[in-house]
């Protein structure tokens, strides 16, 4: 597969705003660059982007319907109602459950008082359901705050309402012109929304309404920080742009992970095997999140709530456990399915003209198809939605990539659809069987009138061409400084020309699939830089092992080995200079 290179310019005006940024700030001018590059236009912006603080987050009234959902819960608290807390069975849902439970266990209710839910991803299927709704009746709650879903749930919100239930919605979905009836809906989505951040996860929603609930109560914010933790991981699991208030708060929430992480999340970073080791948005990626989201996938997401609302060292070390046997059932699950998947694109005839993937089994199982539509459009850099069979109904995970919105694309075939849910570039869906081929042929049309030929052409986004001379360790310490990294404030991507092998590049992995690089220039005049190149070697190694120049493109990275730390760099392209 061949990638573009978008390689990023600036404007006379930018140049001369990135050096005085640079001479200002005393950094190197390629950081001054990529300071301007992220749309930072003054030394006082960029000393908020490299300093960020909890000063800084937006006023929580600001959002609409926040003094209504605060009205009812001070209520709540006032009468010592019971409160349910209600959230999805993912990262996002189950660490926005734990953080409002603790923190209101903690400063105003009881035990009694307060108790959570998490729907059954097979039996009840996403969001509210009304099983939930005749628990929360039989336990006698007379409000639920539901967390990262709900801002659908028109018909649910009023059964719950007919049993005398009132709903706080913090929802962070695009919503429909109606909305459900609740006393509060908090959604920076809503069409008339006053918020002045979009970007919110559903964790932090939550985050927003117990900052109000804080201010409103004089409640000390120390008590309600120190569960940043938990935001960090909805925040790094969701992938919500890294900017504004999530920026500030995964900031203080990575710092808090690697301090002084809760009883919980601790038990999950040893099983992890992060313990002792530095801890970023990458570490929650890929591997706290998806051992948090296992217990969701394989089993009930109440589980994940359990641990990380664990109390003791024990239990947290034998909950955490469990937990990561789901995850290793998941990655022989998601491995077999992912195989079968690939197995019926080599199959279709059609494959190279589709511009959407769609792929269903009946026999496939339904916590792993959105990984397995991750992967599939990484490997042939297509939109796909994976179908099992769930129930009565057909269930969906569809992924996206730049260029394509796939919530437009499945909404465009609602009428097909029990429901559908999510964002431009993941959405989750359920099918009425009968209706399963036209759906199909449905966003197959869409997908050729509404997708440009270039969103299939895969492209890597490149912020500077520099010289291998400029890879020094200053500037990683520099762009070190620019974490926390994700969604909207990304590593930056560098490109360097006419690099040569200094003489012990060679293939690496099991099957000598990896290239791991030893580079110098072609003067031999600096000192051989490291590199580790994944997947790339069957098309290199002969060409680089030759001392032929070749340009590559990469992240620059501090390796942690064995507690000695040096620099190497993340390749993500080779192009051979012929």
């Amino acid at each position: 597969m061949t990638n573009n290179w978008n390689i990023a310019s600036l404007s006379e005006e930018e140049e001369v705003l990135a050096d005085h940024l640079a001479r200002e700030l005393n950094l190197t001018a390629i950081v001054g660059r990529l300071l301007v590059l992220r749309g930072i236009t003054s030394v006082e912006e960029a000393q908020e982007y490299f300093h960020p603080s909890l000063s800084k987050l937006h006023d929580p009234f600001l959002m609409r319907d926040m003094d209504l959902a605060v009205k009812r819960l001070n209520k709540a608290v006032g009468n010592k109602e019971r409160i349910l807390i209600y959230g999805d069975y993912d990262v996002d849902g189950t660490t926005a459950v734990t953080l409002v439970y603790k923190f209101l266990r903690s400063t105003v209710c009881s035990h009694d008082e307060l108790n959570y839910y998490i729907p059954d991803r097979y039996e009840e299927g996403y969001g509210i359901s009304y099983r939930g709704i005749d628990f929360a009746h039989e336990w006698g709650a007379r409000l639920i705050i539901v967390l990262d879903c709900g801002i659908k749930a028109i018909e649910k919100v009023a059964y719950a309402k007919s049993l005398g239930i009132d709903f706080i919605i913090c929802d962070h979905h695009n919503p429909d012109e109606v909305l459900p009836d609740a006393v509060a809906v908090l959604d920076a989505k809503r069409t008339d929304n006053t918020y002045p951040f979009e970007h919110l996860s559903g964790c932090g929603v939550g985050f927003k309404l117990l900052q109000a609930f804080a201010q409103s109560n004089n409640i000390d914010m120390k008590k309600l920080y120190c569960h940043l933790d938990l935001l960090a991981v909805s925040i790094a699991a969701d992938i919500v742009p890294l900017v504004g208030e999530n920026r500030i708060l995964a900031y203080y929430g990575i710092k808090q992970l690697n301090t002084h992480p809760s009883l919980g999340l601790k038990g999950i970073i040893k099983t992890s095997g992060l313990d002792g080791k530095p801890i970023d948005m990458d570490s929650i990626v890929f591997k706290i999140g998806p051992r948090i989201n296992a217990s969701g996938r394989m089993m009930n997401g109440r589980e994940a709530v359990d641990l990380l609302l664990a109390s003791d060292k024990d239990s947290a070390r034998k909950q955490s456990a469990h937990i990561n046997e789901y995850n290793l059932e998941r990655r022989k699950l998601d491995r077999v399915t992912t195989e079968e998947a690939l197995l019926q694109l080599k199959e279709d005839a059609e494959l190279e003209n589709r511009k959407i993937l769609v792929l269903y089994s009946p026999e496939w199982h339904k916590g792993v198809i959105g990984i397995v539509a991750s992967r599939i459009t990484e490997r042939y850099y297509r939109p796909t939605i994976v179908l099992t069979r769930s129930g009565d109904h057909i269930s969906g995970s569809a992924r996206s990539l730049g260029g394509f919105d796939v919530y437009k694309a499945i909404e465009y075939c609602k009428d097909f659809l029990v429901n559908f849910g999510g964002h431009t570039y993941a959405a989750g869906l359920t099918i009425k069987p009968d209706f399963l081929n036209d759906f199909i042929e449905r966003i197959r049309s869409y997908a050729e009138t509404a997708m440009e030929p270039e969103v299939l052409v895969p492209q890597i986004d490149i912020d500077a061409e520099i010289s291998l001379h400029d890879i020094t360790p200053r500037l990683m310490r520099e762009i070190k400084s620019m974490a926390p990294f994700g969604s909207g404030n990304e590593k930056p991507v560098f490109v360097s020309r006419h690099a040569v092998n200094a003489g012990r590049t060679r293939a690496v992995g099991a099957h000598d699939e990896h290239l791991r690089l030893d580079i110098t220039n072609q003067e031999n005049t600096i000192k051989p830089i490291n590199g580790i190149a994944f997947q790339l070697a069957k098309k290199n190694l002969h060409y680089i092992q030759q001392k032929k120049p070749f340009s590559l493109v990469y992240t620059i990275e501090e390796n942690n080995y064995h507690s000695n730390s040096f620099m190497q760099l993340q390749v993500k392209d080779i192009a051979l200079e012929r």
